[in-house]
């Protein structure tokens, strides 16, 4: 979804330069240059596009719900993980990104859904994806987002990134996440509380291609993930009009269970033990979450996740 907003975007800057309103493109150039570090300092967010009408009928297509299971005292700032990935990242984006799921249930505090930088090096879509609370899921980024004092202040990172939308299959609950630390880390230096957040359904909405790991699919894709920092998962859905295929959703229901921090005292160098024992208690934490809510959602009992 995000590609194809990204390239109808990319298409308009190039006929700008093409047509007769090249001078509009170098300005705008020039305000890329000026303006290239704003998604890593708290990005542009706009209240007015987060409540956009669309977005409403956007989170009732599916629907999208948000679950909160503790409070989360605003005078603190939060890490939250969002598991799984899935080929669109539907909730997270119905979730953190459009006002009022997230609002009105943690009010106090800000989310800010931290994406790959490459997204913002696309004309026009930068702007639009920054106005909606997106920011770079760079180091500096989360630094800046955790560094507010003052707390109220949420960064929302999909732990499992590209590489694991190549897991999104109907019914998978297979996790990457046991070599992604970069956040544990990142919480201990800033005192942020962790807070695990489960998407029950977001790996429901699209049916992919076959792709086993140490197939020769799977190679190519994560070849081409490795070079271009994207993954590219080759999936399908329904149509407008029928229900056997196309690249829109299909209309599945999206619960996104948000659960109770972890208190983390700040450490500012933390060690390779440190690191390792707060992820140990996050991923008991996360199992603990989705083994409580799974019978909600139609999750048989005898299902787990499985941390890769």
């Amino acid at each position: 979804f995000l590609s194809l907003v990204a390239e109808f975007c990319c298409g308009f800057f190039v006929i700008l330069i093409l047509g007769n309103f090249w001078f509009l493109a170098v300005l705008y150039l020039l305000w890329l240059y000026l303006d290239w570090e704003t998604p890593c300092a708290g990005g542009r967010r706009s209240q007015w596009v987060r409540g956009w009408a669309v977005w409403k009928y956007f989170r009732e297509y599916f629907p999208i719900h948000l679950i909160k299971t503790s409070e989360l005292n605003p005078n603190h700032n939060y890490l939250l993980g969002f598991h799984p990935h899935g080929v669109l990242v539907a909730g997270a984006f119905g979730n953190f990104c459009t006002d009022p799921p997230f609002k009105n249930l943690f009010p106090g505090l800000t989310p800010y859904l931290h994406i790959m930088p490459i997204w913002f090096g696309c004309p026009f879509f930068r702007e639009y994806i920054m106005s909606a609370g997106m920011v770079s899921a760079s180091k500096e980024s989360v630094s800046h987002v955790l560094n507010n004092k003052g707390g109220g202040h949420a960064s929302v990172i999909v732990i499992g990134g590209a590489e694991e939308s190549l897991n999104a299959h109907p019914g998978s609950l297979t996790l990457n996440i046991l070599k992604r630390k970069g956040f544990i880390k990142m919480a201990l230096k800033h005192g942020a509380h962790l807070v695990p957040v489960f998407s029950f359904g977001e790996n429901e909405l699209f049916k992919q291609v076959a792709n086993p790991k140490g197939s020769w699919l799977r190679n190519v894709q994560e070849k081409l993930q490795k070079i271009m920092g994207f993954a590219l998962p080759l999936f399908h859905a329904r149509g407008v009009f029928q229900y056997s295929f196309g690249l829109i959703p299909y209309r599945q229901p999206i619960h996104t269970v948000v659960g109770s921090p972890i208190p983390v005292k700040q450490n500012l160098n933390p060690t390779t033990e440190d690191i390792d024992q707060l992820h140990a208690l996050y991923l008991q934490k996360l199992k603990k979450l989705f083994e409580e809510h799974k019978s909600n959602y139609g999750i048989p009992a005898h299902k787990s996740l499985i941390f890769e």
